[in-house]
């Protein structure tokens, strides 16, 4: 049996898709370069706002300078909107409070920035007693980089065998793999189950509700 489970944020515990994307083309668009469809977006992110900026500009626009300017205005605008459209994915609330109501230890590993990430999760989960919280920080690599997650396990004190990592893109699988801690890969998030089966997820759930028996059995029945 698992004794601590890490989420990921963006596309795992949360649809945030909306609010990154009102974001971005509000920073593209301060600077006179077009905006992109919502639909676009679920592509784009998954490995920090930095790298969205960069994925979104034109490829001769991809300047340090250019890039640090559309990220400043990016944060500026996701900071006070950040929790306009998002919402948390159906039967995710009642996953928490059953995964809690059994014991088992929360976290999240996200590579949003850190500020972002304590105000989202503050807002839809404050009454949840998370482990620990981790966002992307200076000096700090991002995922796939399994440094967040050594600091999860050093603040959980729990062994790798009863951990479980859970995400919906190959980055998450690829960073479980990397942290040598069992994963699974969820298909109503931002990539498909496609990318989950070409990175190797221990396990892929349809529903949060089927993690409950990865948790407790290592199986789905």
């Amino acid at each position: 049996m698992k004794k601590l489970v890490i989420f990921d944020l963006d596309g795992t515990l949360l649809n945030t898709i909306e609010d990154l994307g009102h974001a971005a083309n509000y920073a593209l668009e301060m600077h006179g370069y077009a905006t992109l469809s919502m639909a676009s977006y679920p592509f784009f992110v998954g490995n920090g706002v930095k790298r969205l900026i960069e994925r979104v500009l034109p490829e001769d626009a991809r300047s340090a300078d250019i890039v640090e300017a559309l990220l400043k205005d990016f944060k500026t605008y996701y900071d006070e909107h950040d929790t306009d459209f998002t919402r948390p994915y159906e039967g995710i609330p009642e996953l928490l409070d059953e995964l809690r109501a059994r014991d088992i230890m929360l976290a999240v590993a996200s590579n949003k920035y850190q500020r972002a990430v304590n105000d989202i999760i503050g807002h839809f989960f404050g009454h949840h007693d998370f482990v620990a919280i981790v966002g992307q920080n200076e000096g700090i690599p991002v995922k796939p980089d399994p440094s967040i997650v050594f600091q999860i396990l050093a603040e959980a004190r729990v062994p790798k065998s009863e951990v479980l990592y859970v995400g919906d893109s190959g980055i998450d699988m690829e960073t479980a793999r990397r942290a040598c801690v069992d994963s699974v890969g969820v298909t109503w998030g931002f990539r498909p189950e496609k990318e989950l089966n070409e990175y190797h997820a221990s396990v892929i759930v349809n529903r949060p509700a089927d993690i409950l028996e990865v948790v407790e059995k290592g199986i789905l029945i």
